[in-house]
């Protein structure tokens, strides 16, 4: 008989002094920054609980409440070549306050001394400026809005006080994410002309970092879940699954690792000066790896990230991509690049984690300009010669985007005029050798794709007309090396 999770079915313990407010409940904060704090708590003696405000109105963390704030975290994944597992139970939430029915009581926790960190995972669309009323009785719709009116509410009842600022560490997966969150703030102080000290508390005793986080979270593990609640004796809702990988970039400001010692646990948390180098890492690694494998795995007959990885030509080709044509471009010492490189490589390898190639095909063009382009171009500028691979990766692309491999459609996903600009690219190709060159230069040349015209770069229009004649199979792969 399994046992209802909560406070009471667990031993007694001292409640834990409420430091951290975070806006947001769903898996991802659940499975990443609360597992972390967890662990501070175990390990380090961070003593820190957490309040979890739910950030819009509708639902309201039923389960949560119901537990506790109890549930357990799964990790998988390869570590140094070994598969790894841990099962956690999460006991660092101490409360959930729903705002929109509990403003005064959401408010009251700027009143606690011990606040000093800020959490949120609002979405990618969760960091905007509105324009709404001052709040006095129920909260305004944005977050930004809502953290102001927190923050303001604290700046008055402290008094200003220069100990009782705090730290707001936005994880949402949007470039400069702090620095927008603290545009947002200012701007919802100056549309409610709140008074001039609240603007010199917040610049002055606040700090606002923009972060990276990097970890996959899947949710609830449906087929598992059985087995794990016989394993741990507890029906728990909430059960939430991901990889083992993580990896938080904090760039600040102010020193803050004496105040969260993350690297004194082993954890992959970094506090950086820049954070620019590390969002470009996991770009151009990461990301570009999966632009990349999506055409030439397709094209190959394999099926998902897994598939490729246990392909033997498809896999080192994709490694040799990071390692001699991406990495020589990045801006990091190499040694932390190739240790990156071994870190998405065994990502991809993770049996856990069931990728699909064409569910990450989403609006490829766009991805290659940002995540591949962007590493062919340096790596011309600084080796003055073209990266083989990387051109036979946009070469597979073009190919992918013809819409067919052998007689069966590719359903692709991308935007409207995409798909009609390569539709019409193809329609014209006969396979011929000149015919290959004129699709080679069109495409190279539809600057609405590139940003620019890519014919200016000297041979690349000829070497991808060559790549273009070439079917895309495991043994062209490994000719490329």
């Amino acid at each position: 008989m399994l046992k209802e999770l909560n406070r009471k079915a667990l031993p007694a313990t001292a409640p834990l002094p409420e430091k951290v407010v975070q806006f947001g409940g769903g898996n991802f904060l659940r499975a990443f920054s609360n597992w972390m704090i967890d662990r501070l708590n175990e390990e380090r003696g961070f003593e820190g609980g957490v309040v979890v405000v739910k950030p819009t109105e509708r639902g309201d963390y039923a389960a949560l409440r119901k537990q506790d704030g109890l549930y357990h975290v799964v990790l998988k994944g390869i570590r140094q070549g070994e598969l790894v597992e841990e099962v956690r139970l999460i006991r660092c939430i101490s409360r959930i306050i729903h705002p929109y029915h509990e403003y005064d009581a959401f408010l009251a926790t700027a009143e606690i001394p011990s606040i000093r960190f800020i959490l949120s995972n609002t979405t990618e669309a969760g960091i905007v400026f509105r324009e709404e009323a001052f709040p006095t009785e129920r909260p305004p719709a944005e977050f930004p809005a809502k953290l102001t009116a927190w923050l303001y509410h604290r700046y008055r009842y402290f008094g200003g006080d220069a100990q009782r600022g705090c730290v707001m560490l936005p994880l949402e997966l949007i470039e400069d994410n702090g620095g927008r969150l603290q545009a947002c703030v200012l701007r919802c102080a100056a549309h409610w002309q709140l008074e001039e000290g609240f603007g010199q508390w917040l610049g002055a005793h606040n700090v606002f970092c923009n972060t990276l986080v990097d970890r996959i979270v899947s949710g609830y593990p449906a087929e598992e879940a059985a087995g794990l609640q016989a394993r741990l004796g507890f029906r728990d809702e909430l059960l939430v699954a991901g990889e083992y990988y993580h990896s938080w970039v904090i760039e600040s400001p102010q020193d803050l690792r004496a105040e969260l010692p993350f690297e004194r646990t082993g954890m992959n948390v970094r506090f950086v000066d820049e954070l620019r180098p590390y969002r470009e890492l996991k770009v151009r690694l990461l990301n570009g790896a999966h632009t990349a494998m999506v055409p030439l795995g397709y094209l190959c007959g394999l099926e998902t990230v897994g598939q490729v990885m246990q392909s033997a030509e498809v896999s080192s080709f994709i490694e040799a991509l990071l390692r001699q044509e991406v990495a020589p471009t990045l801006d990091l010492p190499p040694e932390e690049v190739h240790a990156y490189i071994d870190e998405v490589l065994d990502r991809f390898r993770n049996p856990s984690i069931h990728h699909r190639l064409l569910s990450i095909a989403l609006n490829s063009i766009s991805k290659f300009r940002t995540r591949l382009l962007p590493s062919l171009l340096a790596y011309v500028e600084r080796k003055g010669e073209l990266p083989r691979r990387i051109v036979f990766a946009l070469a597979a692309l073009i190919r992918f985007y013809a819409g067919r491999l052998g007689q069966q459609p590719i359903p692709l996903r991308d935007e409207e005029a995409v798909l009609r600009f390569f539709a019409a690219a193809w329609q014209q190709c006969d396979g011929s050798e000149s015919s290959l060159r004129q699709l080679a230069e069109r495409v190279l040349g539809e600057r609405r794709l590139w940003g620019k015209d890519l014919n200016e770069l000297q041979g690349l229009r000829d070497q991808l007309s060559q790549y273009l004649s070439k079917n895309v199979t495991p043994e062209a792969l490994k000719s490329l090396g």
